[in-house]
């Protein structure tokens, strides 16, 4: 009989009609890899040389507030800039180019140098998550603005260029890729059964219970079924709202709480500081009733701190593929004290 947790299989994301290959069995082949924990990080609330710290020269020599809270700015070295004119190269019908134009701010989440979100209060972070509203409304409203992606790279592993506790906000004129695929899956489902697809999606999960990590009455995270990455998470509101700007202030107070909280679980695994790429899905310029808000989490690691696995071999040349089944990482999360190691258990 086929047994998901035994046997080769491939699992589909219906968020973007791809596949995953998952080959469970391989977990049980000989782990003769590093285990070892890493020394523990340390730095300081302050950094002079840090260039995101409070009343620090910027790399791009202005000089930034002595901020207390929340700070934004324009990227110094931004990846869409503004004023780019607009035009079109085609060459033979097969090489083709397009202007793109947009903005890109960082947000710091707090003028200590030393905190991640897992170490951040929750009234710190619901800050944060105002400043993402204001700020994801504000560029949406923009008529030459498409969409808005708010993410987050945690760690030099996932090439983070600073430690300080940040993120970026990058608007673009178009959709992006991972966007486009969203927006038609999620608009065939409602279309088809008058719900949201992640509505749907919700509904299974909590009730089968296995790939779930952590909930509170605004939010639940799991491991999605289709997860590429070894502890992929996926953030899903549990009412279906197109985007932040929706979120009542409770609903805003409790992704404070549960973003926290998945990042002290992440910590907590291997006794480090977790690094992922996070970033929110949620609806585009224009009437899009068939979005439903979420985040992605995407984190490297595999075995221990010093483990990672990327998309390399047959996953760049082929199809992505896992070893350690969705459920089995649910599990492993879930069994996790929400509680920061560094503070004791």
């Amino acid at each position: 009989m086929f047994d998901l947790k035994e046997h080769p299989h491939k699992r589909y994301n219906p968020l973007t009609g791809e596949w995953v290959l998952v080959s469970p069995h391989r977990t049980k082949r000989p782990w003769q890899g590093q285990v070892e924990k890493l020394p523990p990080e340390s730095r300081p609330a302050y950094d002079p040389q840090c260039y995101l710290c409070p009343g620090n020269e910027r790399a791009g020599g202005h000089r930034n507030p002595a901020y207390e809270g929340t700070f934004v700015f324009t990227n110094d070295f931004s990846a869409l800039l503004e004023d780019t004119p607009g035009g079109r190269y085609e060459a033979g019908g097969l090489l083709r180019a397009e202007s793109e134009s947009g903005i890109c701010k960082v947000v710091c989440f707090s003028p200590a140098h030393n905190l991640t979100v897992a170490e951040m209060e929750i009234p710190a972070l619901r800050q944060v998550v105002d400043t993402w509203v204001s700020e994801y409304s504000d560029l949406l409203s923009r008529p030459e603005i498409a969409y808005v992606e708010i993410f987050e790279n945690r760690g030099e592993m996932m090439g983070c260029s600073n430690p300080h506790p940040h993120c970026q906000i990058w608007a673009s004129s178009t959709l992006p890729n991972e966007i486009l695929k969203e927006d038609a899956a999620q608009k065939d489902w409602l279309e088809r059964t008058g719900r949201t697809l992640l509505s749907s999606y919700l509904d299974i999960e909590l009730e089968l219970g296995e790939r779930v990590v952590c909930e509170n009455p605004g939010f639940v995270a799991v491991v999605p079924f289709w997860a590429v990455w070894p502890f992929e998470v996926m953030l899903i509101s549990r009412r279906p709202v197109t985007g932040m700007d929706e979120f009542t202030g409770e609903e805003r107070g409790a992704l404070a709480s549960i973003l926290q909280e998945v990042a002290a679980r992440y910590d907590n695994l291997f006794e480090i500081s977790f690094p992922y790429t996070m970033g929110f899905h949620q609806r585009p310029k224009g009437k899009h009733p068939h979005w439903h808000f979420h985040a992605h989490y995407y984190p490297p690691l595999l075995r221990s701190a010093t483990v990672r696995k990327f998309m390399v071999g047959y996953e760049m040349l082929a199809t992505p593929q896992r070893d350690i089944t969705a459920e089995a990482a649910a599990a492993r999360l879930r069994s996790l004290p929400s509680r920061h190691y560094k503070l004791g258990r």
